[in-house]
C-alpha cells in the first residue's frame, strides 16, 4: 500500500480572492499599499493551508505481481528463466566485489550476453534445450570462476599460486566470453533458415512476375 498526498487548491484561489477584494476596497496608490497587500496574501495563504491540509489517499499496489516476471505459459521455460535471473543476480553481486577494471569489464560483457541468451529463450521457447545445457553446465562454472576470483582478491594475500590462479581465471573469462557469443549466435540458426526461406520465396515471386532486377535490365535493353 502506498500513500498519495493531494494538495488542496483552496489556499491558492483563496489568496487570489483576498487580493482582488483588497484591491476593490483599497486602491493601490503607494508602496505601503502593495506591502499590505503582500502581507494579507501571505497570511491568508498560511491560514487557508492550515485549514485545508493535503488529502492523503491510500493506493493499493500489487507488489507481488510487479516483482514476478511475466510468465511464458510454459512451466519448464519459466523455471529455467528463474534460474537465469538468480545466476545473473549473483554475477552482478560478484562484479561489485571485484576491483580489477579489466575483470569488471569482462564480467559486464558476460552479464550482457547472458541476459541476451535468456531474452532469446523468453521470446522463442524452442531454444530451450540449448539454453538448458548452457544454464546447467557453462553458467555455474562461470559464476564459480568469478566467485573464486573475488574471494582470492578480497583475501589481500599475495603469492605465486594466488597470482597465477587469478591470471588463469582472467584468461578463462576471455575464452568463456567467446563461447557465450558463439552460443548466442547459434540460437539464431532457425531464424536465419526462416529468413533464407522467405527470401527465396520472395525471389521466386519476383521472377514469376518478371520484376526481378535482372529482368528490368533486359526490358530496358529491349526497349532501346
Amino acid at each position: 500500500m502506498t500513500f498519495n498526498k493531494k494538495k488542496s487548491v483552496v489556499p491558492i484561489y483563496g489568496t487570489a480572492a483576498l487580493w482582488l477584494l483588497y484591491c476593490l476596497i483599497f486602491p493601490l496608490h503607494n508602496l505601503l499599499s502593495f506591502i499590505i497587500l503582500i502581507c494579507i496574501g501571505v497570511l491568508g495563504y498560511v491560514v487557508l493551508s492550515y485549514l485545508f491540509q493535503p488529502k492523503t489517499d491510500n493506493i493499493e499496489v500489487d507488489t507481488q505481481s510487479q516483482s514476478q516476471p511475466q510468465s511464458t505459459g510454459d512451466e519448464k521455460t519459466d523455471a529455467l528463466l528463474a534460474e537465469g535471473d538468480k545466476s545473473l543476480a549473483e554475477m552482478r553481486r560478484l562484479r561489485e566485489t571485484i576491483p580489477n577494471a579489466t575483470v569488471q569489464t569482462k564480467t559486464d560483457q558476460l552479464i550482457n550476453i547472458t541476459e541476451q541468451i535468456f531474452n532469446k529463450l523468453r521470446a522463442e521457447p524452442n531454444v530451450y534445450a540449448q539454453v538448458k545445457r548452457f544454464s546447467d553446465f557453462f553458467l555455474p562454472t562461470s559464476v564459480k570462476l568469478l566467485s573464486t576470483y573475488s574471494q582470492i582478491d578480497q583475501s589481500g594475500v599475495a603469492g605465486e599460486n594466488i597470482t597465477s590462479t587469478m591470471e588463469r581465471i582472467d584468461s578463462a573469462l576471455d575464452m568463456t566470453l567467446g563461447s557465450y557469443k558463439k552460443l548466442y549466435d547459434s540460437l539464431y540458426e532457425n531464424t536465419a533458415l526462416d529468413i533464407e526461406t522467405d527470401i527465396s520465396v520472395l525471389e521466386t515471386m519476383f521472377k514469376k512476375d518478371g520484376i526481378l532486377e535482372s529482368d528490368f535490365g533486359k526490358t530496358q535493353s529491349t526497349n532501346q
